[in-house]
């Protein structure tokens, strides 16, 4: 009994953690991974960490933090831990734990595991080409390995890598092993406050007790270094696992040139936040089932790492507007109205009733937030020729008969029940009776004035019998013209 509960107390608690750079806004890759992490850590009651690493004191600004902080948000990927007051968590700065970094650094130097190295930049990129012309991987040399250089003299701080294989398990992707001779001695510091990438993430990970690292397939080039570091140092090794890239239709990176790539942009274009997360979510993964729309309840439910594929996953933006329009045909049109807010003019947002009848009948057009105004357009009169009112080789004639036997019926219909089912019940014998295209044809370019546009018994509906019947009006008088 005593042992199965050591057992019980041994097991570590999940610890993930996304870690992005806030050298630019929030990108679709990072925040994929951030929703892998997340959705980890919630199936295994473990804890999601913000960690921002802004040791890149030059190109880092507080802009890209603000907009990578908000982005998350938007998403509903908050983050379990970090500084903060009143129950809300900021998140951890690599700028504000110098002191952690110094700390190992030192300890590194103490014991000869890392030293000093004064070659200029210049010195090694010489060296560099040099080993690329004779067909070599490029490394240090470790010419300032058995220097004594004095710390006023280092350009940068190197970490002593020994020779051997480095093997870890990758829970997507399998063993991997990387020759530690080819790595050559790893540069971690520029000097003892102010570290560099990997010497960093080691000591974060380790003093945040991560268990799991899920990160993109970029980064596994760098799992060795980190390896050899925590070994140096005695950390334990987290479980490693390496993301697919996400790639263009035509499967080069990712890019402008076929779709946005920071999550801001997607919210200005009108994608809701969960839509973004259930295509997110399949970038690289699918269910057993093969679902495509699902809550993020759901997500949490299927989701498994080892489920995630090893080659680059497409985005196709098609997808994603056809995922959207299904969240927005889920909202209510109140719904539609708050969200859309940014979309209207203050003059549209005073016509409430109106713009909400339009999202009723025209929400089914919708493929994001931002086309509320095509939509609105489309019920506007546009002006028109009056040839176009007639349907084929319909005479004009016999079209200003049909329209004034359509204004004679919406007449009748009182201002109560002029909603699409009880204007079809009005219309639709008179249409069978004389003709669908002849009567329902100029009914809807009356209305409209466009050669495409929604049904006639919609536009109805938003406009109001007053405007319907103005509009009806003014195509009987231009076919008298």
């Amino acid at each position: 009994m005593l042992d199965l509960l050591k057992k019980i107390f041994r097991k570590e608690t999940v610890r993930v953690r996304i870690a992005p750079s806030p050298t630019g806004y929030l990108h679709i890759g990072t925040a994929r991974t951030a929703l892998f992490n997340w959705i980890f850590a919630r199936q295994n009651k473990g804890k999601f960490i913000l960690r921002i690493e802004d040791t890149d004191l030059e190109r880092s600004d507080p802009k890209y933090e603000k907009d990578i902080i908000e982005g998350l948000t938007w998403l509903g990927l908050e983050w379990d831990e970090g500084p903060g007051v009143n129950g809300k968590y900021g998140p951890y700065r690599q700028s504000e734990r110098l002191d952690i970094y110094e700390k190992y650094l030192k300890q590194l130097l103490e014991e000869n595991k890392a030293y000093y190295c004064s070659c200029s930049k210049d010195e090694l990129d010489r060296e560099r080409q040099e080993q690329m012309k004779r067909g070599e991987a490029p490394k240090y040399s470790g010419k300032c390995r058995s220097k004594n250089v004095p710390e006023n003299e280092a350009q940068i701080i190197r970490f002593k890598a020994e020779s051997g294989t480095i093997s870890f398990h990758d829970i997507i992707r399998g063993e991997i092993s990387f020759d530690a001779k080819l790595i050559g001695d790893i540069a971690i510091a520029k000097n003892t406050r102010t570290p560099l990438y990997n010497f960093a993430v080691v000591i974060d990970d380790y003093t945040m007790r991560i268990t799991h690292v899920i990160r993109g397939e970029d980064h596994i080039a760098n799992t060795p270094k980190q390896i050899l570091l925590q070994q140096a140092l005695g950390f334990p090794e987290p479980k490693y696992g390496h993301l697919p890239l996400i790639l263009d239709p035509d499967r080069s990176k990712m890019s402008k040139r076929f779709s946005a790539t920071s999550i801001n942009e997607y919210k200005e274009q009108g994608y809701l936040p969960e839509a973004l997360i259930n295509f997110i979510a399949l970038l690289g993964w699918h269910p057993t089932d093969d679902s495509e729309k699902m809550e993020i309840s759901e997500i949490i439910e299927k989701f498994d790492l080892e489920r995630i594929q090893k080659g680059g996953a497409i985005f196709d933006v098609q997808k994603l507007d056809w995922l959207n329009s299904q969240y927005i045909q889920g909202k209510s049109p109140e719904e539609l109205f708050n969200l859309a807010g940014d979309s209207l003019t203050e003059n549209q947002k005073r016509d409430k009733e109106r713009i909400l009848k339009l999202l009723k009948v025209g929400k089914s057009r919708m493929r994001k937030l931002s086309d509320i105004k095509a939509l609105m357009d489309s019920f506007e009169l546009n002006a028109y020729e009056k040839e176009l009112l007639n349907w084929k080789q319909t005479p004009p004639s016999k079209t200003k008969e049909y329209l004034e036997g359509s204004e004679k019926i919406l007449s009748e219909i009182s201002e109560k029940n002029f909603a699409q089912r009880e204007l079809e019940k009005g219309i639709m014998p008179f249409a069978d009776a004389e003709g669908r295209g002849e009567v329902l044809w100029p009914l809807r370019v009356a209305l409209s004035g466009q050669n495409k546009s929604p049904g006639p018994f919609e536009i109805m509906e938003v406009i109001g019998k007053e405007e319907a019947l103005r509009r009806i009006n003014i195509a009987i008088k231009k076919l008298e013209s």
